[in-house]
Formats: C-alpha cells, structure tokens, sequence
C-alpha cells in the first residue's frame, strides 16, 4: 500500500498553534481560489486515514470537505457525528492493523493526515511520500509535524515549487 502525507506547516514546523488553531493558513491572499494542488494530490489517493484530533477539527468546520472514504484512526473514540455517519468509519488497533483493514477495503493508496499519524507511520516505516507546504510564518509554539523520531528519517527530493511568491511546497520520496 502507498501510504502519502499531505501537510501545511509554519516555517518552524507546526501544523497547528498550541490550541490547534489554524487560522495562520487563510493569511495568505489567494485571489485565484487556487487549492494548491490539492486536488491533483486528492487523485493519487483511494481514502483518508485520519487522525483523531485531525478528525475532530475538521468535523467542526460545518462542512465535509473529502469525497473519498474517510478512516478515523482511534482506540478511543466509540462513535460517529450522525450526518458523518455515511462517510466516515473508525478503525483501532496498531497503525499495521488499521493499514491492513483499509487493504481488506481495496484502500491501494491512502492519505495519511494528523501529525500523530505522520509520525508514527515514519516510525513504521510505511511512509512512502511526503508533501509539506512551508507558510511564511513563525508560530513560537504549537503542534509539531514531526516530532521526535527514534532515528534520522531519509529523504529524496522530488521536486518544490513557490506557490502565490510566499508559500514553498515540497515533495519528497521517503528513502
């Protein structure tokens, strides 16, 4: 299975402020509605494999943004909003468990998303690209995108691009 990240991080490495906030990411102007890329990105993949809080945030936005099937990653969390309850499932067990009950699915190449999940799935070994997008800002504090790792994780450039003169995305192949 390819296993993909897709992220927005401040310039010192957070994807979100010490209370999740998200709000850094509309400061950029985008006259064009442009979505970045994202879209393209979006038709690599089969499903989404979301974290809990990652869930939890984008459940409280008001609208559904994903048309692929959505998988909560979480041992924890027992049910559903009722309006996500036909485009949303929870899957628990070890991140090779909920990997292998997406395979089960016909899930070939999912979307990892939550900087928890980032994490342990390059602890794992099962990252296989990454596409980070660096915004022009310094947050002082907040939620990793990495976090500590045990060992040093590899990368091979594939390519970066500015995008509207402020923002640099980058992808990478993990080694």
């Amino acid at each position: 299975m390819k296993v993909s990240a897709y992220m927005a991080q401040s310039l010192d490495g957070y994807i979100a402020g010490p209370n999740g906030e998200l709000d850094w990411l509309e400061d950029i102007e985008n006259p064009e509605g442009s979505d970045f890329g994202f879209a393209e990105f979006m038709s690599t993949v089969d499903a989404l494999l979301m974290g809990k809080h990652t869930f939890e945030k984008v459940a409280s936005f008001g609208f559904w943004p994903y048309d692929k099937p959505v998988y909560v990653a979480s041992n924890s969390l027992t049910s559903l909003p009722e309006e996500l309850e036909d485009k949303v499932t929870i899957v628990s067990g070890s991140l090779s468990d909920m990997l292998t009950q997406l395979e089960s699915r016909n899930v070939r190449s999912v979307y990892v998303d939550g900087g928890q999940l980032i994490q342990s799935a390059l602890r794992h070994g099962v990252l296989r690209e990454i596409t980070v997008t660096t915004m022009p800002v310094i947050l002082g504090d907040g939620i990793s995108l990495f976090g500590p790792l045990e060992s040093k994780v590899k990368l091979s450039l594939v390519n970066s691009e500015v995008l509207v003169g402020q923002m640099v995305k980058t992808r990478y192949q993990v080694d």
